[in-house]
């Protein structure tokens, strides 16, 4: 099966990352792509060095755990914070079997041609491409 890697740098602008994320879903949902369409980000070195640097969590107490959901809502504007400050990429594997040719070119056209996308700067990497192998040990490597 062939695979082809789009990439999109989104610079620091999350909401625009956001949109990617949820037109991305959509997708997969309404053209059921769930194996043949898959995605990730990397959030680059800053937010990952700011991730590591968090301390971990003290054991909750009852009344800690009593108000656990505030805290929750309080973390999140922080966490945004974060991940706003660094880099975002988006990693987008299209997974098409042989046959279906005519379908990963139509993806390949369509998902740089979309609004979010077509702003973050597209790189189409192919199998046959030097660099292939460099963004494919990437994605592996996000989570």
């Amino acid at each position: 099966m062939a695979q082809t890697y789009l990439l999109f740098d989104f610079g620091s602008d999350e909401a625009r990352v956001q949109q990617a994320r949820h037109k991305l879903d959509g997708w997969r949902q309404a053209f059921r792509l769930d194996k043949k369409l898959q995605f990730k980000f990397d959030r680059g070195e800053i937010s990952a060095s700011e991730k590591s640097a968090k301390p971990t969590p003290a054991p909750e107490s009852s009344k800690e755990k009593a108000g656990k959901a505030t805290k929750g809502k309080s973390k999140a504007p922080e966490t945004q914070a974060a991940e706003q400050n660094g880099e975002v990429r988006l990693f987008v594997r299209l997974y098409f079997s042989p046959h279906e040719k005519l379908s990963e070119q139509r993806w390949i056209e369509r998902i740089p041609a979309e609004e979010p996308f077509k702003s973050a700067s597209p790189k189409i990497v192919q199998e046959s491409a030097a660099d292939f192998t460099d963004v494919l040990n990437r994605f592996d490597s996000l989570d």
